[in-house]
């Protein structure tokens, strides 16, 4: 899959940014460092200040790209959301049998990450514990209705509706697809924070991983069939 990947570019939001930051050097740098400061210092101690300082370039540079901190926390977490996304279609595509498909696609969205060559400016090990502590931060505002409209968290509400498709197809009458799926996203982000921060509040520890919790969730809400 990595090699398939090589060539492909994560489609996220023009409106994210002012300048794409992959159609040049120093775009990518500051996305790699941006990263990087965020990971560290939380997205609340972050300023394009620093990132400029990081890069040895002056605060201005960083605005031809991006309007405002906010604006690259949506281009961070919907780059992170297309690239689970290709990940997604390509584990699953050749994949007939309707519950083993859901099986491998919860197990892409909620597994733990590694870090892919084929994005060499990105760490996506990072990345994901961004979208993990500071996800949340990117819709928590009074301008999600606008923002939603506008289309600023499409690839994210995607991966939501292709899991509701494969839900689905293991069970047509469940009643709750959209809320199941969902669930899977967000409570996979949750259960690795309360893994990390709150550890007495989750049973997901070294021996137990949220994907398995989280598939016995989906498959146990399911009627497979099996007990027919």
């Amino acid at each position: 899959m990595k090699h398939l990947l090589q060539n492909i570019k994560i489609g996220v939001n023009e409106k994210t940014f002012v300048k794409d930051p992959e159609s040049s050097d120093l775009g990518k740098r500051i996305i790699e460092n941006s990263i990087m400061m965020i990971h560290e210092l939380g997205f609340e101690h972050f300023t394009f200040k620093k990132v400029g300082a990081k890069i040895g370039s002056n605060e201005s540079s960083v605005y031809r790209y991006f309007e405002n901190k906010h604006k690259l926390l949506l281009y961070l977490t919907s780059w992170y959301w297309g690239w689970l996304e290709y990940q997604l279609v390509f584990t699953t595509n050749s994949i007939s049998d309707s519950q083993e498909k859901l099986k491998s696609a919860i197990k892409v969205l909620t597994q733990t990450v590694s870090l892919d060559a084929s994005f060499s400016h990105i760490n996506e090990v990072m990345l994901n514990e961004i979208v993990i502590n500071e996800y949340s931060k990117s819709y928590l505002t009074k301008e999600v209705d606008e923002e939603n409209k506008e289309g600023y968290f499409e690839i994210y509400k995607r991966l939501i509706i292709r899991m509701v498709e494969m839900i689905i197809a293991v069970d047509p009458d469940y009643p709750y697809p959209h809320s199941l799926s969902s669930t899977v996203l967000e409570g996979s982000l949750h259960q690795y924070f309360l893994k990390e921060h709150f550890p007495s509040l989750t049973d997901c520890d070294q021996h137990i991983s949220p994907t398995q919790y989280l598939t016995h969730l989906v498959f146990n809400s399911l009627n497979t069939g099996d007990n027919g």
